[in-house]
């Protein structure tokens, strides 16, 4: 993983219930609405043709609404005669949303109404009821996984240093509508103060697998979890649990602070809005490690013997040795025999 800096594509994947998105060639900026919504309920099934005398073909002469209308209760939906009046009017409030063969009309209540906003300053290259695509210029990071919906604010630098954990201290109202720049670690308590006070998304270096499970729920795993609920925005850079960021990363997130910023969770991509000199990259990029040097291992007393493949804390699942103290990535040890 590296910074740069170039043309990016992000993909914005829409869901059900889409009422506008945008024509191909449009330019739009990070946070500029590029789709609009609704979230339907359950349909309420309303008899119209039948309860006012007439056949289906003969419907649309006597709708006082469109498919697509949005409706109050009680709103006149279908009439017949001056005379003698046969009229239909809608029981819940909701949309017309289908007109049936034998004349009945499908009215959905309401449940949610949704938006998305390109994660990019740039152009939309393709646009239908699916996805919308921006591609655009910017600075870019990448991490391994992003969890909540995206995100656009100002980059923030709340962690005291690269092998700082982010601290719930730290973090206050001040920080509404920014994406904060945490450290090595990301705790659950953090996470979720700095989602209470506004802030738009969290980034750290590694955030522990179960205060994921926390913020997240039980069901997420370590390939990331986009969503467009109401929940924490975060971005792991290097993996899960403890990470400190190589200089060759920190240093530029702390130089771009104060720049606009956005967090694409599908791609667990970081994008910063600044010129393209904003930063001067190192010529050698960072390099990961489990251990500096054999010096940090520890010797393993007792019985060792290899196990079945298993799911380890980080949610990685791999071959692991049996110790006494507990199974160990097979991978992490070495023997000396």
């Amino acid at each position: 993983m590296s910074w740069q800096y170039g043309a990016w594509t992000a993909v914005h994947r829409l869901p059900l219930g889409l009422s506008r998105y945008p024509e191909v060639g449009q330019a739009v900026r990070a946070g500029d609405i590029i789709a609009a919504g609704t979230t339907y309920g359950v349909p309420v099934r309303v008899a119209t043709a039948r309860r006012l005398g007439i056949t289906p073909a003969d419907l649309e002469r006597v709708l006082r609404v469109s498919v697509g209308a949005e409706v109050e209760r009680g709103a006149l939906l279908a009439r017949t005669g001056r005379r003698f009046v046969r009229a239909v009017s809608a029981p819940i409030d909701g949309r017309v949303v289908h007109i049936r063969a034998d004349g009945d009309l499908e009215l959905a209540p309401i449940v949610d109404r949704w938006i998305v906003r390109s994660t990019l300053d740039g152009t939309v290259t393709a646009s239908d009821d699916l996805a919308v695509t921006v591609e655009g210029a910017a600075w870019a990071l990448q991490g391994v996984a992003g969890y909540g919906p995206d995100a656009i604010g100002e980059l923030t630098l709340v962690a005291e240093g690269a092998s700082a954990d982010l601290v719930p201290s730290r973090i206050d109202v001040r920080q509404r509508g920014r994406i904060l720049i945490g450290g090595a670690r990301g705790g659950a308590e953090a996470i979720a103060r700095a989602h209470a006070c506004g802030a738009a998304g969290v980034i750290a270096g590694a955030v522990p697998a179960g205060g994921l499970r926390v913020v997240f729920g039980e069901d997420v795993s370590a390939q990331g979890s986009p969503s467009r609920a109401d929940t924490p925005t975060v971005l792991c850079l290097l993996g899960f649990g403890h990470a400190p960021l190589p200089s060759q990363i920190f240093a530029p997130l702390a130089t771009l602070a104060g720049s606009r910023a956005a967090i694409h969770t599908e791609s667990a991509r970081l994008f910063v809005f600044a010129p393209a000199d904003a930063v001067q990259l190192p010529s050698q990029p960072a390099s990961l490690a489990l251990v500096a040097d054999w010096g940090a291992l520890r010797a393993v007393d007792g019985v060792a013997s290899q196990a079945a493949d298993m799911t380890f804390a980080s949610e990685v699942v791999g071959a692991a040795i049996m110790t006494a103290d507990g199974p160990i990535p097979a991978a992490n040890v070495k023997s000396l025999v």
